[in-house]
């Protein structure tokens, strides 16, 4: 596995972000937005993963990092979920990484883009049990998400933030609406923000970013 990239803060880090790229990108890929949010975040330490580089069926197998592989999509996405569970493992190991380096869980956020926060969506609801300071939904979708799905109290208790382009061509704005509502149904204070945008981020998406993860980390 390569090795995340790690951005330190200007002072001592007591809080966390782990963020993953979307399909066919890299741990750098989000490395200006990180030091954006950084400068007005001054104790906030960004990890930024790099997923593995393998064969993407809908690609024509063509190879590229990519949290897992998907098989087809539509209606909805098929996906290889050993795959995923592999990547979900990985986060949850950098979560514990952090614990230990003496980052409070209830301080840790995790971010992800598209795959990267269906990567995010599964292993903050459906795979961490302690604390989290948090879950950013960018673009994405909820591949594992299902009305049988229950959540601890711990759970429950970790807020998302879903944004999403409303001319999102790649993920539908339908799909992250979606996983919006299951989150709300499920009693997750989840918030919901468009942007006149297609599938990317946009300058005041990352203010608001910012402003969600400074409220939190008060």
């Amino acid at each position: 596995m390569t090795t995340p990239l790690t951005l330190q803060p200007v002072k001592t880090a007591d809080a966390c972000v782990i963020w993953l790229h979307g399909l066919g990108a890299d741990r750098y890929d989000f490395m200006p937005v990180a030091e954006t949010l950084q400068a007005m975040l001054l104790t906030t330490r960004f990890v930024l993963p790099q997923a593995p580089t393998r064969a993407v069926t809908i690609n024509g197998g063509y190879e590229m990092p990519s949290w897992y592989d998907i098989l087809a999509m539509s209606p909805a996405r098929a996906i290889s979920h050993e795959q995923l569970e592999t990547s979900a493992q990985m986060l949850l190991n950098l979560i514990e990484e952090q614990s230990d380096s003496g980052i409070d869980p209830a301080r840790i956020f995790l971010a992800g883009f598209s795959q990267g926060g269906a990567v995010v969506l599964h292993t903050a609801f459906l795979r961490w049990q302690g604390p989290l300071g948090g879950v950013l939904a960018l673009s994405t979708y909820a591949p594992t998400f299902s009305d049988q799905l229950t959540l601890s109290a711990s759970q429950q208790r970790t807020p998302a933030y879903c944004l999403h382009g409303h001319y999102d061509d790649v993920v539908q704005n339908s799909m992250g609406r979606t996983a919006y509502e299951y989150l709300k149904a499920l009693g997750v204070t989840a918030t919901w923000q468009e942007y006149p945008m297609g599938h990317e981020v946009l300058p005041q998406e990352i203010t608001d970013i910012g402003v969600w993860l400074a409220q939190k980390l008060r």
